[in-house]
Parts: C-alpha cells; structure tokens; sequence
C-alpha cells in the first residue's frame, strides 16, 4: 500500500472567535469563516482524515516527503517529520493522526482500541472559556456545570485580558489577585465536593505564582497548570520546590516527547501535561507511557477526536481527566459543527465522556454540508 494523494478540503462555516493584536482571541458575534480537513489517500482505496490543514503546505513540504510510502510505517514517518526542519510540530502531529485515522478505518477499529484499549469512558472536567466575566459569573457557571453532573471543574480566569480596564492586554503582566477571587468565588458556590483547577496560561512570574499556588491550598484545589512563560524550567523546579499543591505543565514548550522526559528528569513540574499538536498520537502515547513509567499523571491538554484515544489508551492512574470545554454559558457545546454528524465527547450522568466507538477517530462528516460550502 502507498500514499498517492494528500489533499486539504476547504470549505465554509461560522465562527465566533475573533484574534486581537496580543495573539490571542475573543468572544463575539457570529462571522463567517473556514474550517478544513485533510485527507490522505492510498493506492488501495485506504483513507484517513483529521481536522484542519493548508493544501500549499501540504504541496510543499507533506507531500514530498510521504507520497510513495506505506502509511503503515507510522513510526518511521513520525521519525521522519520530526527530522525535517519544514515541519512544525503541528503539522506532523497533524498527520500523524491522520495516519492512524487511516489505518483505523481499514481494520475497522477506534484508534483507541489499535493502542491497546484501556477504558470506554474517562471522567471530564468542565474547562471554562477564559475572560467570561466577573468572580460571581464563573460562580454562576461553576454551578450550573456541577447540576449537569460534572465532578470536576477548571478555571480559566484573565489570559491576555486587563480585568480592571475590561480589554485585550498583552500576555504579561498577568493578575493574580483578580484571578484568585474568581477561584475563591467558585470554591464557595460549589462547596468542598467538586475538585478544582486553575489555569493562568503562563501570565505570572515566578513570585505570583508562589503566592497564587498557596492561596489555592487554601481553597483545596487539584493543580495549578502552566503558571508561567515555559520556557524557564528553574523557575518551575523552584515553584514545585515551594508549593504543595500540584504543578501541571508543561503545556505549549516546543520538543513534544523529548522535551517533556527532560522536565520529568528536572522535576520541572508534578503532573506532565501534552497533546497532538507536540507529537501527533504516536508521540503523545509515547510520553504517556513514559510518565507511566516514572509513576507521575500525563494530563492530556484539550479534549478533540485525537486526544481522546491516549485517554482510551492509558489507565485513569496515568491520565485521569479529559478536559470537555472551551465551555461558556452562551454556547452549546453538546451540538455539533455543522460538517460533522456528532460530538467527539458525549457526557453521561456521572460526569464521564463516552470515548468514540467507530473506525479511526471516530469523524463522521456531513459531506452533503461540505460540498455545499466547498471552497
């Protein structure tokens, strides 16, 4: 079997994003916008799918590489992206997924089930949108998603936001105390039986970090994630140093496996946090297993049809959460995109997210949708 075609669908739909000049984005009013999905395409009629992609690149760099080879020698491909210097990390990641979304669909199994399987459902913790209002809004929220069964619940407070001035501002400084009285806020409205997170996005020096990390001990929370910029590992060693409560990162730091087995060996944080776009499925399994190993928790960052194989993969021990979110109280997170016929996570009673039991990753597209808004 060969690859003879990588091709990007391009095509039309909605969005309520909207970038700011700091990078980050907002909230607003529905615009128009485009989605894409990539397809890889075999000389045996085999195909495999995943979400987003740029046909220029794919031409240039993804092309070149692949066309011609087994799309079943996922481990030498991934070796092979990662040694090229025209793939980034999400691109790889990008395509190795799709790779194992191929090869899903041809032996007619959940990408989850060809690792291994470990488990059909994983607890979900409700990861809010950031900047979605005063501390009495996120107490509101945090309610609500405790009625609809969720056990867990993470904060997202002010990230690249001025909570005094109510407007975009860069990543840094951040605002610790603003943030600390959303935590505090939500503590009291859900009482002592829900566990909770906060994740600053990187916004504090090393000091604030300290301080916030107490103030949360105080409040009885799970982890403090990715406090500071990644990229000042002593600073990290330094607040595990001084902190009791769990430090989760490293979230966004370039080097997908390796450079997380290095933080492990510096003890740079407590739990290991990755996701696809630092490794694709293989090197996301990869660093799970590896964090098994050591006997520390790989939480999986964002939730999706990738991430949510390594949760089906690995025992609760290793990765205990899947984050369900960006959640916020004027979107229905429960209905699909309009070009796929369903949800990647659907939630049960207990707060669980039911893992996908169809081929590969589990997409089921609404082509008629596609084709309609091609572009």
């Amino acid at each position: 079997m060969k690859i003879v075609d990588i091709e990007v669908i391009r095509f039309k739909t909605k969005t309520r994003n909207y970038p700011t000049k700091w990078g980050y984005y907002y909230w607003g009013d529905e615009r128009d916008g485009s989605s894409s999905i990539t397809r890889i395409v075999t000389d045996e009629d085999a195909v495999g799918y995943n979400l987003g992609g740029d046909q220029a690149t794919m031409d240039r760099v993804v092309k070149p590489l692949l066309v011609g080879e087994n799309p079943l020698d996922r481990e030498k491909l991934w070796h092979w992206m990662d040694q090229h210097p025209g793939f980034s990390e999400g691109l790889a990641g990008s395509i190795d997924c799709a790779l194992w979304d191929l090869y899903g669909r041809m032996v007619g199994l959940p990408v989850h089930k060809c690792l291994g399987g470990c488990r059909d459902k994983v607890k979900a913790y409700a990861s809010t949108w950031p900047n979605m209002g005063k501390p009495e809004d996120y107490a509101k929220h945090a309610v609500e998603m405790k009625e609809l069964g969720y056990t867990a619940y993470k904060v997202h407070a002010y990230i690249y936001f001025n909570p005094r001035t109510w407007e975009p501002a860069p990543q840094l400084p951040g605002f610790p105390k603003e943030d600390v009285e959303v935590c505090s806020a939500v503590r009291e409205a859900v009482g002592s039986d829900m566990v909770l997170m906060l994740d600053p996005f990187g916004v504090y020096t090393l000091e604030e970090a300290i301080w916030v990390g107490h103030e949360l001990e105080k409040l009885d929370f799970y982890w403090l994630e990715h406090p500071m910029v990644e990229t000042r590992v002593e600073a990290y060693r330094r607040l595990c140093n001084e902190l009791d409560i769990a430090v989760c990162s490293p979230e966004h730091a370039p080097g997908g496996p390796f450079t997380r087995a290095e933080w492990v060996l510096q003890g740079g944080s407590d739990m290991s946090r990755i996701d696809v776009h630092y490794g694709g499925i293989t090197g996301s399994y990869k660093h799970a297993m590896l964090c098994q190993a050591y006997g520390i928790q790989c939480e999986m960052h964002g939730g999706g049809w990738t991430n949510t194989h390594i949760l089906g993969a690995t025992p609760e021990s290793t990765c205990e959460y899947f984050e369900r979110g960006l959640l916020r109280p004027d979107l229905d997170y429960e209905k699909p995109a309009p070009f796929l016929k369903a949800i990647c996570d659907p939630i049960d009673d207990g707060g669980n997210i039911i893992l996908p039991t169809t081929p590969g990753l589990g997409m089921e597209f609404d082509w008629d949708y596609i084709e309609e808004n091609r572009l």
